[in-house]
């Protein structure tokens, strides 16, 4: 196995975290979900700096966001699969 691109920590994930330097846009990433180390592929939409999150999946305003298997915040605008997540268009419930 290659290394991975980036993480996903809980089949229930709906965003990866990228793990990697310099992720660009087009790149075919590796992730890995770490709970029961299966692999997944998807297409880079956007670059994303490492530490950002990655849709899993097609994610819509409102939508729940969930990382290490527990809601994190909501969608306050919409991603398609392979689309960077972060606070341009995810928001915490809190606030």
């Amino acid at each position: 196995m290659t290394t991975p691109h980036f993480l996903v920590h809980s089949p229930k994930d709906n965003v990866g975290v990228v793990v990697v330097e310099g992720l660009e846009a087009g790149t075919e990433m590796l992730g890995v979900v770490t709970e029961n180390d299966t692999t997944m592929h998807i297409v880079a939409k956007h670059d994303i700096p490492i530490g950002h999150k990655v849709a899993l999946g097609e994610l819509s305003a409102g939508d729940t966001v969930i990382k290490y298997g527990e809601d994190i915040g909501k969608m306050v605008g919409s991603a398609e699969k392979g689309d960077h997540v972060h606070v341009h268009n995810l928001k915490t419930k809190r606030w």
